[in-house]
């Protein structure tokens, strides 16, 4: 098996190691682009890093490819990340933007490993004769589906509490709720191109109590019930956001408001996603529901402000 690369063309750019992590965030049109982007140029920059690091590691998981060599440029990537905190260099220049971030902010090393561990989850078993090229988790348990949850989306909250200084109880807390509404809305809007690479998330419970006995993917999206299961999920969606705003709440009651106010502007915009979808229904799944550039751009400056807009 030839060594994985921790290198490529699609996500490296020449220049800096912060200015190629920012050029993956940039390209990648997310709805986090614009509330990083007016981060202080330090945070930013950490920003920037952890998310070049989760694309990464997600198209290591996404793109075809044996399960094996899948699995092993996934340990690749663990072995750069426990050798930056063993006081290595970094052998990629994402490693290089990873252990400025790690530095400056004392960020978890259990926590980029957790994002490690969540991704390998979305890689299935595979025989080793090229059956392993799409598919991944269909139908998980929901506490299997939380675990998911936690780790490839409540890590990176637990990391950016790091970069936004604040890692107290009710912070951690927040980020948390946070990381699963989002990670669930995230679910809910990307039906059909999960379904497209043999996936699907959403969790058995709740499939079984719409009473679709199947768990392939294309079977589940035909299913006449699939609108009962969808607004379920939406609804435990709800009840994360409810969680992180009670959180932070809490956390404001201390005085410190505006540190946070980046992840704010991600709750803001990723609960009127979720509205969106609930207001748009669970039949059209090919129409597509967006947060526009500008709209996101207005929402993270008013919360940059100190004047969030609600959801």
């Amino acid at each position: 098996m030839p060594q994985p690369s921790l290198d490529s063309t699609q996500s490296d750019t020449a220049g800096s190691p912060a200015a190629a992590a920012a050029a993956v965030t940039g390209r990648s049109g997310s709805t986090f682009y614009w509330p990083m982007l007016l981060l202080p140029r330090s945070k930013r920059a950490a920003m920037f890093a952890i998310y070049a690091f989760c694309r990464r590691i997600d198209d290591i998981a996404d793109e075809p490819g044996e399960p094996a060599e899948k699995r092993a440029a996934l340990d690749a990537w663990r072995t750069e990340i426990r050798g930056l905190y063993a006081g290595g260099a970094p052998s990629s220049s994402l490693g290089a933007a990873l252990k400025g971030a790690i530095e400056r902010y004392g960020l978890p090393r259990g926590e980029l490993e957790a994002l490690i561990d969540g991704m390998a989850m979305d890689i299935p078993a595979g025989d080793g004769n090229g059956a392993g090229n799409s598919g991944g988790m269909t139908g998980p348990a929901l506490p299997t589906l939380r675990l998911y949850c936690r780790r490839v989306a409540g890590a990176v909250g637990m990391l950016a509490i790091r970069v936004f200084d604040r890692a107290d109880a009710s912070t951690e807390a927040f980020a948390l709720a946070l990381g699963e509404a989002l990670q669930l809305t995230n679910i809910l809007r990307d039906l059909t191109e999960d379904a497209d690479i043999g996936r699907l998330y959403l969790p058995r419970e709740l499939l079984d109590d719409a009473g679709i006995g199947s768990s392939d993917p294309a079977t589940v999206l035909a299913h006449p019930n699939l609108p009962q299961t969808c607004e379920a999920l939406a609804v435990l969606a709800e009840e994360r956001f409810a969680e992180a705003r009670r959180a932070l709440a809490e956390g404001q009651s201390g005085g410190r408001r505006g540190s946070l106010w980046a992840a704010v502007a991600m709750m803001v915009l990723y609960h009127r996603l979720l509205v969106r979808l609930r207001a748009r229904g669970w039949r059209d799944l090919d129409r597509r529901v967006r947060v526009g550039k500008r709209e996101c751009a207005l929402v993270a400056v008013r919360c940059a402000l100190g004047y969030p807009p609600a959801a």
